[in-house]
């Protein structure tokens, strides 16, 4: 049947179309966005992909419900842009909420358009980028939109560990809305202008009579140091959408890759000098495990990950021979560098990531062990440690340890030691590995020696230094095969390239499961 418009009127009807789906809320909201010191959905997407290469997917969907005088308001596009490109030359999905349309709230339609490119995504073997900016459910519609978020949350599970998902959080994030980022692998937070929380500041107040601010309650700072949603804390939304082209840099595009190597030409010469004068003469002194990292690895390639989070441990991805990689670091510069419960999430966390996407991992150890007290007990020190545990016991990439000074007790066993599947195991010279330090040893083994000695102090030290000759050092572990080579710091880069290099074809395979029982 014709409708009575020309080719040319059809022609046109497309073209204005297109320009109000541009428009989304329009232009005043749009300048109201700005204000906030906020970039448009459009803008960041544009800012994100390869110039040209955003294909957008349900740009002209609308809203379905009729209640509360909705169906007298429509936008095209229904508040979340939605589509894929290219970062770097790899293909990406991506949805963009946009807050100028219904303030973001989340729709029946809208969460369809999400589910669509998630499970593009996962046909595909691509990663998925959230950028969101959202006021939560969009309320008129009740439950549908619940459902919404919850088909979203499906597909988060289903895609975990299969394709890279990242959260960019450049906007409000709250209720429900805030467990789509926290299923997702990193998630990034944009400073003074985003929040997450699952209840807000005025309910908060009703309940427990507390008077928070959103930026207290949920910013990027207490998210990035207190609770350690967050994995980064960016200054900007710019500099949040250089973090997320960074990070992918690192990884492959699925489970199924190997990661991506960069252009590396070998040096003539790969020892670092300078790595033997790092470690302090006095055993008690700190020092910056960063800077190890950051001298053995390919320059300026390491990127932190919860930086300000559990400093007690330091992790991030780097470069080594141009290979991708994942560090994990005990930081004896902050509480000696002990194993606490917020290391030990923060460290598992990242662990089972790289594993999942066929990451090699590199351990750098020095750690006098786990943080006592009844805080950690009562808070279950236990329960958190074994996930750390758990995370190498089960990582089936390349691993290699490098034991720079401390190994004691059971941390020595949880830092992936030989024990519990590790590839290769190194340390210095100045390694020290051990059931404890020696003076609480010497205490608990010459206790009798000791207290009935004319001078027990000097008995004491006498005992320490006995016991420092037989243990503080990294040779009885080598006698066993515990440790494959003890090295001269300087050598450590070239030994880690050629021993990467060596496993990069390795296959290990667990017992046949469903899946296993992690301590939760």
């Amino acid at each position: 049947m014709n409708s009575g418009k020309t080719k040319a009127e059809k022609y046109e009807v497309l073209r204005q179309k297109n320009e109000e789906a541009l428009l989304a809320g329009g232009a005043d909201k749009i300048a109201s966005q700005h204000k906030k010191g906020k970039l448009t959905a459009r803008e960041r997407i544009d800012l994100l992909l390869d110039e040209g290469s955003f294909e957008e997917i349900g740009k002209f969907v609308m809203h379905r419900t009729r209640d509360f005088g909705m169906d007298k308001q429509h936008f095209l596009g229904d508040g979340v842009i939605t589509g894929y490109g290219t970062v770097g030359g790899r293909l990406v999905y991506v949805f963009s909420q946009d807050f100028t349309v219904f303030g973001g709230s989340l729709s029946e339609a809208y969460a369809e358009k999400i589910c669509k490119i998630m499970d593009l995504a996962m046909k595909n073997g691509a990663p998925v980028i959230g950028l969101n900016d959202s006021g939560g459910a969009r309320i008129q519609e009740g439950v549908v939109s619940l459902a919404g978020y919850a088909d979203i949350f499906y597909r988060n599970t289903l895609a975990s560990g299969v394709i890279p998902q990242i959260s960019a959080i450049m906007g409000p994030c709250a209720g429900g809305a805030v467990y789509s980022p926290a299923i997702t692998d990193f998630i990034l937070m944009t400073e003074n202008t985003s929040y997450m929380f699952v209840t807000g500041p005025n309910v908060v107040k009703t309940v427990t009579h507390e008077d928070v601010s959103s930026e207290d309650l949920g910013g990027a700072s207490a998210h990035s140091t207190k609770s350690g949603v967050t994995h980064f804390s960016c200054a900007n939304e710019i500099d949040t959408i250089q973090h997320i082209k960074k990070l992918l840099s690192y990884m492959p595009q699925n489970c199924e890759e190997d990661t991506p190597m960069a252009a590396y030409e070998a040096q003539g010469d790969e020892s670092r000098p300078s790595l033997d004068d790092i470690i302090p003469d006095n055993p008690n002194q700190p020092y910056d495990m960063r800077e190890v990292i950051e001298t053995v690895v390919d320059e300026a390639s390491f990127l932190e990950v919860h930086k300000n989070f559990a400093e007690n441990i330091v992790v991030g991805f780097a470069r080594l021979g141009g290979r991708s990689i994942g560090i994990v670091g005990n930081q004896p510069a902050v509480l000696a560098g002990v194993l606490d419960i917020n290391a030990s999430i923060k460290a598992a966390r990242f662990v089972r990531f790289c594993d999942s996407f066929n990451i090699p991992l590199l351990v750098f150890e020095d750690v006098p062990g786990f943080l006592p007290g009844t805080d950690q007990e009562w808070h279950g020190i236990i329960t958190h440690g074994a996930k750390l545990l758990y995370a190498f016991c089960e990582a089936t990439v390349p691993r290699i340890t490098v034991i720079t000074r401390k190994a004691y007790g059971g941390a020595y066993d949880v830092m992936n030691s030989k024990h519990i599947g590790a590839d290769m195991n190194y340390a210095w010279p100045t390694a020290e590995i051990a059931v404890m330090g020696a003076k609480g040893a010497a205490e608990i083994i010459f206790k009798k020696e000791i207290s009935e000695a004319e001078n027990p102090e000097a008995k004491l030290q006498e005992k320490v230094d006995e016991y420092e000759k037989k243990f503080a050092n990294p040779y009885r572990a080598a006698f066993r095969g515990y440790i494959d080579e003890v090295i001269m710091p300087s050598q450590t880069r070239q030994k880690l390239i050629k021993a990467f290099k060596m496993l990069e074809n390795k296959v290990a395979t667990l017992p046949k499961k469903k899946h296993g029982n992690i301590p939760l």
